[in-house]
């Protein structure tokens, strides 16, 4: 999976979630609902967005 990219999508709040899900979610760079980033698909990534997997969309970019 050499340079492969990730297009993940904020879908829920992060009000109320445990500290750990708001982390990773700002560790992916996600800020506010409907905020979009691409990412590498590292094993990183795919940690913090297995965390917070109900609050994103995830599609191949």
């Amino acid at each position: 999976m050499a340079n492969a990219k990730l297009k993940i999508t904020l879908t829920g709040s992060i009000a109320g979630q445990l500290k750990n899900i708001r982390s990773s979610v700002r560790g992916l760079g996600l800020k506010r609902i409907r905020d979009t980033r691409i990412v590498d698909d590292s094993p990183e990534n795919r940690g913090m967005i297995r965390a917070a997997q109900h609050l994103l969309r995830v599609e191949q970019a």
